[in-house]
């Protein structure tokens, strides 16, 4: 009597609170069951054991009564406007439960009253429910393609603010590589979407810039970092790609040194070697980086970061992140490239390294069974 679920459903089943109804459905049978009851609040490995420890998030249930089928589920869902996807709201629970058991007996004019009052009271309350409850999916490729900065009821940083990072980028990492309660740090706060981020998520953040833009950052240069070796959970960096954008003048700022010098880079290394220092083993770093194209000159500027933090750090894999809030996203630009042969900077690099734990080095030497297949054409 245990329902489990991996960190992709983190979020639903955390907000599990004893004595909430549940529900059980088998997608592959297209069948529900219920009602279920929450012995316990939604936890982690309550029985850390359960299916190898592939499913940590867990909750306790007990029966609700005898167990009823709903056969046909997700046609019968959509008809009720129900997603399965979504944690329901106190009406579409009580929706659910008293249609729970009917199969397909369903005698639809009697239900349509029910039906068009909680299309009505969601309506009413749409966009609190919905800002309230919109988070992000785990991304599964490693094509990100983003919209907008932010996401939820909440900003996450500030929209206005130069160079801003996408909120939906934390987010993926945070969610994939931390624990509620992990501290994750981020050096180049700027104007602190990665606190925002974690606030929201449960995790600690310490931020620092600079020059911070919001008053929760605190002022350190990032080649210097004030903590304790081996003390962090995650550090995310969104750095300068070079000198095209006006942070702040301050005389130490990396961001008014050319990405076309050595000196960028090996200011950028002790940035890298204090991040390597503070993670704890085996633990994960996130660096957002673009490359340059700037009077005729190209400049691999994600390449050069990328060989500076191989020093230092595995590579667990590399992100392209389309470019979606800059300047040159205009038909003028547009006109321009095609015009003088040159491209327009369609995506960023997000370098997702791991500090190398005794474990990983241990596993080094490993050997891989492929699965092989012929590319002689089959005789008739």
């Amino acid at each position: 009597m245990l329902f489990s679920t991996n960190k992709v459903y983190e979020d639903k089943v955390l907000a599990v609170k004893k004595g909430d109804p549940l529900f059980l459905l088998n997608l592959d049978s297209d069948i529900l069951y219920g009602i279920f009851k929450a012995k316990s609040d939604g936890r982690k490995n309550i029985v850390p054991e359960a299916w190898g420890g592939l499913y940590p998030y867990q909750v306790e249930v007990e029966k609700s009564g005898e167990i009823m089928t709903l056969e046909n589920c997700k046609n019968i869902l959509s008809k009720l406007n129900i997603s399965w996807k979504k944690v329901l709201d106190e009406n579409k629970t009580k929706l659910l439960i008293s249609n729970i058991g009917k199969h397909d007996t369903f005698a639809w004019g009697e239900l349509i009253p029910d039906v068009v009052e909680a299309k009505r009271k969601v309506k009413k309350v749409a966009n609190k429910e919905y800002d309230f409850n919109e988070k992000p999916q785990l991304e599964a490729t490693t094509l990100w393609d983003y919209p907008r900065q932010s996401y939820g009821a909440t900003p996450k940083g500030n929209n206005k603010y130069a160079g801003v990072t996408p909120a939906f980028i934390i987010y993926n990492l945070v969610k994939r590589y931390t624990e509620p309660n992990d501290l994750v740090v981020d050096p180049m706060a700027g104007s602190g979407t990665t606190l925002d981020v974690c606030k929201e998520e449960g995790r600690r953040c310490i931020a620092y810039d600079i020059v911070p833009a919001s008053p929760s950052v605190i002022p350190n240069d990032a080649r210097k970092i004030p903590l304790s070796d081996e003390s962090v959970d995650m550090v995310f960096i969104d750095s300068p790609y070079g000198d095209n954008i006006a942070y702040n003048t301050h005389e130490k700022n990396i961001g008014m040194i050319s990405a076309e010098t050595d000196e960028f880079y090996q200011e950028l290394d002790k940035v890298m070697s204090e991040s390597f220092r503070i993670l704890k083993p085996g633990k994960v770093l996130g660096w957002l980086i673009g490359d340059q194209w700037v009077k005729k000159k190209f400049t691999p500027v994600g390449f050069n970061v990328y060989q500076g933090l191989s020093k230092y750090f595995e590579t667990l894999d590399v992100i392209c992140v389309a470019r979606r809030s800059q300047t040159s996203n205009t038909g003028i630009w547009y006109n321009r490239a095609l015009r003088f042969n040159f491209y327009l900077r369609g995506f960023k690099y997000l370098f997702i390294m791991r500090k190398p734990s005794s474990e990983s080095i241990r596993q080094q030497k490993r050997v891989v069974t492929w699965s092989r297949y012929s590319r002689a054409r089959k005789k008739a």
